[in-house]
């Protein structure tokens, strides 16, 4: 039985990785890039993202620093006006709560992560958060989930980890510890050849923990 579970963040908990990939798309139209999607998901997986089709495209990196700061403004609006909420996992992580600790392990910003977090009740039930500014090498490196299994002074073969992407899974995957995918929509066509479990819901992690 597992005892410890790290939850990503963003397509996980909420429903906010299509939000971050219009954020970026709405900026760069501005400077006459279009950003293509079939491409983004790829470079994600990479933890290269938006600004790799930019650098292909000639813009120079004065103009992606005054971008990004664009990007993460439209972010935050459609934060805080768009429908971010996944169903069901308010209940779930209450009932999983009664079994397992848990924490969020996210390359969400500390400000981004906080606003959506204003008026949630998803963090109540979490032990600790670990934001992007909280460790130094980000996903895929093991360094996040190491850090949390640190954080938490738990053994890798008493953890699970709960992901959406390529990325995300290479994270876990080099950290050595177990990992659900479960399915987003907008992940769906990467890689998830090496995780341990695939699942439809959050729900479905009950039956993984207590077996």
């Amino acid at each position: 039985m597992k005892k410890y579970i790290l939850f990503d963040h963003d397509g996980v908990l909420v429903d906010t990785e299509f939000w971050y990939f219009k954020a970026g798309e709405r900026a760069l139209a501005e400077i006459g890039v279009t950003l293509d999607l079939d491409q983004y998901l790829r470079d994600m997986s990479q933890a290269v993202g938006t600004w790799a089709q930019a650098r292909v495209a000639g813009v120079d990196e004065p103009t992606i620093d005054r971008q990004r700061k664009v990007r993460d403004a439209y972010y935050q609006e459609y934060l805080r006006t768009e429908a971010i909420e996944i169903d069901g996992v308010v209940d779930t992580l209450a009932e999983l709560s009664q079994h397992v600790r848990m924490a969020i392990v996210t390359t969400a910003k500390r400000t981004d992560f906080e606003l959506i977090h204003e008026k949630r009740n998803i963090t109540k039930f979490m032990e600790f958060v670990l934001v992007r500014d909280d460790y130094t090498l980000s996903k895929p490196h093991p360094e996040p989930y190491l850090t949390g299994l640190e954080r938490f002074g738990a053994g890798k073969a008493e953890t699970l980890v709960v992901e959406d992407s390529a990325r995300g899974l290479k994270s876990v995957v080099a950290a050595g510890i177990d990992c659900a995918v479960v399915h987003n929509a907008f992940t769906q066509t990467q890689d998830f050849s090496q995780a341990t479990y695939r699942i439809k819901t959050l729900a479905e992690l009950k039956n993984l923990i207590l077996n």
